[in-house]
């Protein structure tokens, strides 16, 4: 797996998607379609291509999904390890759990479902040939505890992939820097664990795993939405916090318009994936 840097037009406001517990009942119907809208945006879609490769399983493999979602990665782990094989997704979410079992018996998949989280996988020690966990680690508070759970239930030569972004890449261009400034930083105050990208593999290591390849994508917002949502909502906490003003918020807005109208416009934000193995 070759370390890499791309780019493509993504809305990072579907990659910035809430904790399933800051959800009203509304939210947490519409959360199923979230996850599938992020599913099917270019970015996260050459990124799961290069976390399949990596992984490159074989049948009669073991497969593990850390924070499953909908289930498609997992329904992905049943095709490539066949009828010998297992692919376990584990999803704390009722309703996405719910959503993926659905999926799994329309599409007549061996994929299986458990409740659970990043921290206490419902597994034994060494039950697996290899383990995806995607965008969970910028939730977590203690993140190492869920590094070692991955290093935990992997067999030996048993390989991982994690993917996570990093907020503190995060480019909004044009605008006053001070305001932009205090936009990025709104948005990493908000976020639980805002750097797990550049973490993740000092936090694998740590667990006891090898690191064998990190690679990188740069999501870039479409450049005809402007702002987008995400710049919206997050401005407005920015005001509300004190970190900017109401003008310089609305300056900030309509700097983002004219770039879009002329070109000038550049939002984007960096994901990595780590590929590590643990040893035999």
């Amino acid at each position: 797996m070759p370390q890499t840097t791309a780019s493509s037009s993504d809305g990072l406001r579907d990659t910035y998607a809430p904790r399933p517990d800051r959800f009203d009942r509304a939210g947490q119907d519409q959360l199923v379609d979230v996850r599938d809208l992020q599913a099917a945006l270019p970015g996260i879609h050459r990124l799961r291509k290069w976390a399949h490769d990596a992984l490159a399983l074989r049948p009669g493999e073991r497969a593990l999904d850390i924070g499953s979602g909908t289930g498609s990665e997992v329904l992905v782990f049943a095709d490539a390890v066949g009828p010998t094989g297992t692919a376990i997704g584990v999803e704390p979410d009722p309703h996405l759990l719910a959503s993926a079992e659905r999926r799994a018996a329309d599409a007549g998949s061996r994929a299986k479902f458990h409740t659970g989280d990043a921290y206490g996988l419902p597994f034994g020690a060494d039950s697996f040939d290899a383990a995806l966990c995607e965008r969970v680690f910028q939730h977590l508070t203690a993140p190492a505890r869920a590094a070692t759970e991955i290093a935990r239930v992997l067999r030996p030569g048993g390989r991982a992939v994690v993917v996570d972004v990093d907020w503190g890449t995060a480019i909004v261009h044009p605008g006053d820097l001070a305001t932009v400034r205090g936009v990025i930083d709104t948005l990493i105050a908000a976020t639980t664990n805002p750097f797990a990208g550049r973490r993740l593999p000092g936090l694998l290591t740590k667990a006891g795993l090898v690191i064998d390849e990190i690679g990188s994508h740069a999501l870039i917002q479409d450049r005809t939405v402007g702002a987008g949502s995400l710049v919206h909502r997050i401005s407005a906490m920015a005001v509300a916090r004190g970190s900017i003003t109401e003008t310089q918020r609305d300056e900030l807005l309509a700097e983002l318009r004219r770039g879009a109208d002329n070109g000038d416009i550049h939002l984007s934000v960096t994901m990595f994936a780590v590929l590590a193995h643990k040893p035999e």
